[in-house]
């Protein structure tokens, strides 16, 4: 592939995780960075690229594509020489949808009622409520995967795939959602092996730039 991938991105969030992948699948792109404290996820340039005003958004040359697991499926299979999907395993490839879903729908739902109950909310009383939930929600989240997942030392066992970032940029929020990492040793483990990748840290120092 020869044109350039636009990837639009915002520091400290989900985001981290395409962008990590985008690195891993050595893709040609281009940075771009909004900032939420500024309000440029809502700006009419942005609402134009991602009318649902978040991040990730990645334009490719087919069309926009937002959902971190969709971004994430899509770059596994645009650039399947990474191998950063296991695409000709019917099964394996559920399974790596079934914990991007989980992590999508379970995991950052909980997360985000640390600071974005006014999604669901107005009430004061009932975001204050749901902001002391958060330890326990995420903490279950996390007891799931230490369960049923890193059977090691990647999501999908031996195989690295673009769940790991996924797990990743999460996991590095366990402190602030008020999660003890001693909780869950693999994820803990996995969250120290993904910092010292290559691509990770590339990641990390363009989006700290």
């Amino acid at each position: 592939m020869n044109e350039r991938l636009q990837f639009y991105y915002a520091q400290d969030t989900c985001s981290l995780a395409s962008h990590v992948a985008l690195e891993d699948a050595e893709a040609l792109y281009d940075l771009h960075r909004l900032s939420i404290e500024q309000g440029e996820h809502n700006s009419g340039s942005y609402l134009e690229i991602n009318p649902k005003g978040r991040v990730p958004a990645l334009v490719t040359p087919s069309g926009v594509l937002t959902e971190t697991p969709a971004i994430l499926v899509y770059i596994s299979q645009l650039f399947p020489d990474a191998q950063l999907a296991p695409v000709g395993d019917p099964y394996q490839f559920a399974r790596l949808q079934e914990f991007n879903s989980f992590m999508a729908s379970t995991l950052h739902v909980a997360h985000a009622h640390r600071m974005r109950g006014h999604r669901w909310v107005d009430d004061e009383a009932a975001i204050e409520a749901m902001q002391r939930k958060v330890p326990v929600t995420v903490a279950a989240a996390y007891s799931h995967i230490e369960d049923f997942y890193l059977d090691g030392p990647f999501v999908l066992g031996q195989h690295y795939s673009v769940a790991d970032p996924y797990l990743f940029t999460f996991a590095q929020w366990m402190e602030p959602d008020g999660v003890d990492p001693l909780q869950f040793p693999k994820v803990a483990e996995h969250r120290e092996m993904m910092a010292q990748r290559p691509t990770v840290r590339r990641a990390l120092e363009a989006e700290a730039a």
